[in-house]
C-alpha cells in the first residue's frame, strides 16, 4: 500500500436504533401486494383450521350419541375438506412468501455491491476482501430463513392464536383463563433468549468474516505463493484450525443459548391438557358448571392447536432479535457515505478533446497533511505530460484525480473546460484510460478480459488492439488462442504479458485521455522495451500523463513536470531540465548511476 492512502474507519453505528425494526420493513414495502395476498390465504387458513374442533364437538355431542349418520359423514367430510383446504393454503403462502424474502435478499445483495461499487480507493486498502465476501454471502446468507419466513410466520401465526382465543373462549371463557395464565412469562423469557443469541450471533458473524478474510488471502495464487515460499503452509494451517476453533465454540453458543428456558416453555405447553383435564374433573366433582365431552376434547383440541403458533411466534421473536445483529451489518454498509457521487446535473460531452488542467489544486488524505499543493498545469490536447519525483512527493495521487478516483480537497481538475466533479460517471469513462504498475486480470479467457473495455467489441476489433500492444502473437501461439484462461488475477502470463493485455484492453477501449501509473517500473529493460512499444502506439494521438519512475521512459515528452513535497519544483522538456542543473537534473544522475550499476 501507498504511504498517501487515506486511513479509513467505518462511522460508527448504534445497533440498538428503534428505526432499524422500521427500515426493515420497509424493505418488503415493493411487495407488499403479495404480502397482502399471503395475509388472506393466512387469514383463511386460520379461520379454516378452528372450525375443526366445532366439527369434532358436534360429532361427539350430536351425530354419535343421536345416531345421525347422514350428519355425521357430513361433518367428516367437512373435517377432511378443512385439512385438504388447509394443505393448498399452505404450499400457495409458502411459494409466495418465499419468493417475496427471496427478492429481498437479492434487493439486499445487489443495494451492498452497488454502494461497495461507489466506494473510494481508500476503503478498499483498508478493508479485507474477504470481510467485505462475508457481509454479502454469510451476512445476507443468514437472513435467509429470517426474511423468506419471517414475514408469513408473524402473519400466519399471529392470526392462529388470534382465531384460536376467539374460538376457545366461545367454548369456556373458564379454561380459557387457566390455559392464558403463564403468557406473559413465556413472552418474557422468549426475549430474554433472543437477546442472549443476538450477542453471539454478532461475535460468530465477526469470526466468519475474519475466516473468509484468511480463506481469500491464503489460498490465493499469491498466498499461496508466499506461504510456501516461506515455509508457512503448516503455521497457517494451525493458525486457520484455531480461527475454526473460536467458530465452533461460537456456533454451539448460538445453537445452545436459551434452549433450557424453551424446553422449559415447551414441557408446560405440554402439560396444559392434562391441566384442562384435571380442572374439568375438579369442577364436575365440586358441583361446577357442567362441561360436555364434546366441548372438553374440542377446547384441549384447540389448546394444542394453539400450542404450536404461539410457539413458533416466540421463536420467531427470537429469530427476529438474532437478525437485527445481521442487518445492523448489512446496513453498516449501505450507510457508508459516498464521497464520489454523480453531480445531480451532470455534463456530458459528446465529443472529447482531451484538453487537461489542474486549477490551483490541492489535495489532502489527512486534514492535517496536504499531499498535493497549488498544483497549476495545463495538458493541450493530444500532447504529452511526464510526472517525475522522489517517491512519496504526490506522483499517483495527481494521477488518481483526472479519473476522479479521489476528488480535489482544493482547486479544480478540468477536462475540456469542465470540472470532472461536473461530467457524469459515463463521460468520464469514456474520456480518461488508466494503465497501472498492477495489472488485474480476472480468472476468464483472454477475449472476455479484453471485452471488459468494450463488452460489443468484434474479434477483428480484439485482434486489432492486440496487435498494437505487441501481444497478438503470444496469444495466437496459445493452444486455446484468445480462449485462452489467463488463471486467477493473470498469473497464467508474465509481468511483461499482463502489461500489454492492459494496454490491449486500454487500446480497445480508446480513451482521448491516458493516465500511465508507472505502467513499466517493474520490468526487466527487454520486456520495457516491448511494453514501451505498445505504449506508444496506445499514447499516439492522445492526451498522455505518464507517472514515471524511471526516467527513460519520459525523455520525449511535451512537457515534464518534477513534484517535490506535493508541489511542482520545476518544469519544462528534458533538455530545458538537464540544461538547468535543478531537481531534474539530478534524478537523471541517479538513473544513469543506478543503470550503469546493473
Amino acid at each position: 500500500m501507498r504511504h498517501d492512502e487515506p486511513d479509513w474507519t467505518p462511522p460508527p453505528a448504534d445497533p440498538e436504533q428503534p428505526a432499524q425494526l422500521r427500515r426493515i420493513l420497509r424493505l418488503f414495502r415493493p411487495y407488499r401486494g403479495r404480502l397482502a395476498l399471503v395475509g388472506l390465504l393466512v387469514a383463511a387458513s386460520s379461520l379454516v383450521s378452528v372450525a375443526s374442533p366445532f366439527l369434532l364437538r358436534e360429532v361427539l355431542d350430536v351425530a354419535i350419541p343421536d345416531g345421525r349418520t347422514g350428519l355425521l359423514s357430513l361433518l367428516a367430510l367437512g373435517m377432511i375438506a378443512a385439512a385438504v383446504v388447509n394443505s393448498v393454503f399452505g404450499v400457495l403462502q409458502t411459494l409466495i412468501s418465499t419468493t417475496v424474502g427471496q427478492r429481498v435478499m437479492h434487493d439486499l445483495r445487489t443495494a451492498v455491491y452497488g454502494r461497495l461499487q461507489s466506494m473510494p480507493l481508500a476503503f478498499f486498502t483498508k478493508t479485507r476482501t474477504g470481510e467485505v465476501q462475508s457481509r454479502i454471502a454469510n451476512d445476507i446468507g443468514g437472513m435467509q430463513a429470517t426474511v423468506t419466513s419471517t414475514a408469513t410466520s408473524l402473519v400466519s401465526n399471529l392470526t392462529s392464536v388470534v382465531a384460536t382465543v376467539v374460538a376457545m373462549l366461545a367454548l369456556d371463557w373458564r379454561l380459557t383463563v387457566v390455559s392464558l395464565l403463564l403468557l406473559p412469562v413465556f413472552v418474557w423469557i422468549s426475549r430474554r433468549v433472543g437477546s442472549e443469541r443476538k450477542k453471539i450471533t454478532s461475535q460468530r458473524q465477526k469470526q466468519m468474516a475474519a475466516m473468509a478474510a484468511m480463506v481469500t488471502e491464503s489460498l490465493s495464487v499469491s498466498g499461496i505463493l508466499l506461504g510456501r515460499t516461506m515455509g508457512r503452509a503448516d503455521s497457517l494451517t494451525k493458525t486457520f484450525e484455531k480461527e475454526s476453533e473460536r467458530l465452533v465454540g461460537l456456533e454451539v453458543r448460538a445453537n445452545m443459548a436459551g434452549r433450557w428456558k424453551m424446553s422449559v416453555i415447551g414441557i408446560v405447553m405440554a402439560a396444559m391438557p392434562a391441566v384442562i383435564y384435571w380442572a374439568a374433573g375438579m369442577a364436575l366433582r365440586t358441583g361446577g358448571p357442567d362441561i360436555s365431552i364434546g366441548t372438553l376434547v374440542a377446547f384441549v383440541s384447540l389448546q394444542q392447536g394453539l400450542f404450536r403458533p404461539t410457539v413458533s411466534l416466540l421463536s420467531t421473536g427470537v429469530q427476529m432479535q438474532v437478525s437485527l445483529a445481521l442487518f445492523h451489518r448489512i446496513f453498516e454498509y449501505l450507510d457508508l457515505p459516498v464521497d464520489i457521487a454523480e453531480p445531480e446535473k451532470p455534463v456530458r460531452l459528446e465529443k472529447i478533446r482531451g484538453e487537461v488542467r489542474f486549477d490551483s489544486v490541492s489535495f489532502s488524505y489527512d486534514p492535517s497533511t496536504e499531499t498535493l499543493s497549488g498544483i497549476d498545469l495545463s495538458v493541450p490536447a493530444g500532447s504529452s505530460l511526464a510526472v517525475v519525483g522522489p517517491t512519496g512527493s504526490g506522483k499517483s495521487t495527481l494521477s488518481y484525480l483526472v479519473p476522479r478516483l479521489y476528488d480535489v480537497t482544493g482547486g479544480r481538475v478540468l477536462i475540456d473546460g469542465v470540472d470532472v466533479r461536473d461530467l457524469d460517471f459515463d463521460t468520464l469513462a469514456r474520456a480518461v484510460g488508466v494503465v497501472s504498475q498492477e495489472t488485474y486480470l480476472f480468472h476468464a479467457s483472454v477475449a472476455d478480459n479484453l471485452r471488459f473495455a468494450k463488452p460489443d467489441a468484434t474479434d477483428d476489433e480484439i485482434r486489432a488492439a492486440a496487435r498494437a500492444a505487441q501481444i497478438h502473437d503470444h496469444i495466437a501461439s496459445l493452444p486455446d488462442g484468445y480462449d485462452t484462461l489467463v488463471g486467477e488475477r493473470g498469473y497464467r502470463f508474465s509481468g511483461g504479458e499482463k502489461q500489454r493485455l492492459a494496454i490491449a484492453r486500454t487500446i480497445l477501449r480508446d480513451p482521448p485521455v491516458l493516465v500511465l501509473d508507472e505502467a513499466t517500473s517493474a520490468l526487466d529493460t527487454r520486456t520495457e522495451y516491448a511494453v514501451q512499444k505498445a505504449l506508444d502506439a496506445l499514447s499516439e494521438g492522445r492526451t498522455t500523463i505518464t507517472i514515471a519512475h524511471r526516467l527513460s521512459t519520459v525523455r520525449d515528452a511535451d512537457q515534464i513536470i518534477v513534484l517535490d513535497g506535493g508541489r511542482i519544483a520545476e518544469r519544462g522538456t528534458h533538455q530545458e531540465l538537464l540544461a538547468g542543473a535543478g531537481p531534474y537534473a539530478a534524478l537523471v544522475r541517479r538513473d544513469t548511476r543506478l543503470t550503469a550499476r546493473v
